[in-house]
């Protein structure tokens, strides 16, 4: 039996007549009476009561009318869910992001954007250092980062495409004697206590700083560890040392502290999306497709 058995008996069905049927088919009628018996003789029962005024459904054709549909509408939505997964339209997509990241307007833009174009994906979404963020997609356990990076540095399997720069800010209270300055240079930072995020933690910014203040020739003092942005924001505000956070992250206002640009060339972090190399879903093109559409406009 094959779909199109099924589509010609419910046809007769709902028409009560073999020529009528034949022709919202498009086929003749004597193949279609061919077909009709043939199905009966493959179930082993009568279908129609046939008689030269009138066709009638047996029994057992009621019965096979009200599965037969539900089979049909079954294999239609079936075909048409396959066709909107391959237009990425359904299915989930895992995004990853970190910290600074729902400040810095890529993300919260490209969600909505998304949300609205495509209302049947379930976006999964989860906050994760750069670090973890490449290994999760090596591993096929997410489809798209939003990744914080400096340099030319090649991921094993992983692409990336660059949104922006953002430069890095030093996080100061405000009666500190460098706040009162427009820009600083990362060498006036020679005396400061660094409060960074702890050893092991996967983001690339600790050795960063630890660049940076080779370049300006001196080892930086850590005065504290925290592996949370917003914490170090707090341990600022409190006394306990300085920061070097991505510029996104200025919006935080922390009463006491302030957010200095640094101008030395290094002193970025680049924001970019990465995704496997060799991904072909609908579902990260189309994610991919909102955010070039984002970066035209902007």
């Amino acid at each position: 039996m094959e779909l199109r058995h099924l589509r010609y008996f419910v046809t007769v069905a709902e028409e009560l007549h073999f020529t009528r049927a034949a022709e919202r088919l498009h086929i003749g009628q004597p193949p279609l009476s061919q077909q009709i018996q043939a199905l009966e003789a493959e179930l082993g029962v009568q279908l129609f009561q046939r008689s030269k005024r009138r066709v009638l459904l047996t029994t057992a054709g009621e019965r096979l009318l009200l599965r037969a549909r539900r089979l049909l509408a079954d294999a239609e939505a079936a075909v048409e869910e396959a066709r909107r997964a391959g237009r990425g339209e359904v299915g989930e997509l895992r995004i990853a992001f970190t910290s600074s990241m729902p400040l810095a307007g890529v993300l919260p833009d490209s969600l909505r954007h998304y949300r609205e174009r495509y209302p049947a994906v379930s976006l999964k979404l989860a906050e994760m250092f750069t670090g973890d963020q490449y290994l999760a997609l090596q591993q096929q356990r997410l489809d798209v980062g939003f990744v914080r990076y400096n340099g030319d540095e090649v991921v094993p399997g992983v692409s990336r495409r660059e949104l922006r720069r953002d430069r890095l800010c030093v996080v100061l209270r405000r009666d500190h004697p460098l706040a009162a300055r427009a820009r600083l240079a990362f060498a006036e930072l020679r005396d400061e206590g660094f409060i960074v995020y702890p050893p092991g933690v996967s983001t690339g910014l600790p050795a960063l700083i630890r660049q940076l203040a080779q370049a300006a020739g001196f080892q930086p003092r850590i005065a504290q560890t925290s592996g949370e942005a917003m914490t170090q924001i707090a341990l600022v505000a409190a006394g306990l040392g300085i920061a070097i956070l991505p510029s996104p992250l200025s919006c935080v206002q922390l009463d006491g502290v302030c957010y200095i640009p640094l101008t030395d060339e290094r002193a970025y972090l680049s924001l970019a999306v990465a995704t496997r190399a060799d991904e072909i879903s609908p579902l990260v093109a189309a994610f991919s497709s909102i955010l070039s559409g984002l970066a035209a406009v902007s």
